[in-house]
């Protein structure tokens, strides 16, 4: 009776000890200086992490005064890259691509990441990673100014734009993003007319 009970705890022991050390060995290995470049909104996130893309396009100092944006000067992000590891991309300038889900108010006059809801309007982008239906990545709080925000009023959710800012915080472990400028890459519904 006492060689069974040695036994069993020997056996538990020897297959907790095993399964703890298969389980410290199972981890993800993620580098977010180097992230996919956008190819598809519908790409998936298991593909393989390709280096960071930079862009060069000449302008002129007055340009750059004037908001235009200077491509080389900003890195490419994959969205999820930005709200999975926040603290990595503080205070760099960054352009992503991503689908327009909706303008919102979410993320306004929240004092850690003051951004005040007279000046701004934030808006979500659908997350990349789920294709049969729309979520919208609201880890990303993505704010522009009212003014600018009027001259992209005919967005439609689906869209294709292009982003370039700044991460500002990341407060409660998000990302909050200052929108330089937006460009629609691709409408939804080209052809659709207003009545």
């Amino acid at each position: 009776m006492k060689n069974k009970f040695i036994i069993t705890i020997a056996t538990i022991a020897i297959l907790t000890g095993g399964l703890l050390a298969f389980a410290n060995n199972q981890t993800i290995q993620f580098n977010p200086t180097y992230t996919q470049p956008f190819k598809d909104i519908n790409t998936k996130v298991s593909e393989p992490i390709k280096a960071v893309e930079k862009e060069a396009v000449s302008t002129s100092p007055k340009d750059i005064q004037s908001l235009s944006i200077n491509a080389g000067e900003y890195v490419f992000a994959e969205p999820l890259a930005l709200v999975n590891t926040p603290d990595q991309y503080l205070g760099k300038k960054i352009k992503f691509k991503a689908s327009f889900d909706k303008f919102s108010t979410l993320g306004l006059d929240y004092k850690p990441a003051f951004r005040d809801s007279q000046k701004y309007i934030s808006f979500l982008i659908k997350r990349p990673d789920v294709t049969d239906h729309t979520i919208p990545l609201s880890e990303m709080k993505i704010f522009i100014t009212r003014d600018e925000a009027e001259k992209f009023i005919d967005l439609d959710s689906g869209d294709i734009i292009e982003v370039y800012g700044k991460v500002f915080s990341s407060a409660l472990t998000d990302a909050w993003f200052d929108v330089d400028k937006l460009i629609v890459l691709e409408k939804k519904n080209k052809d659709s007319k207003k009545k």
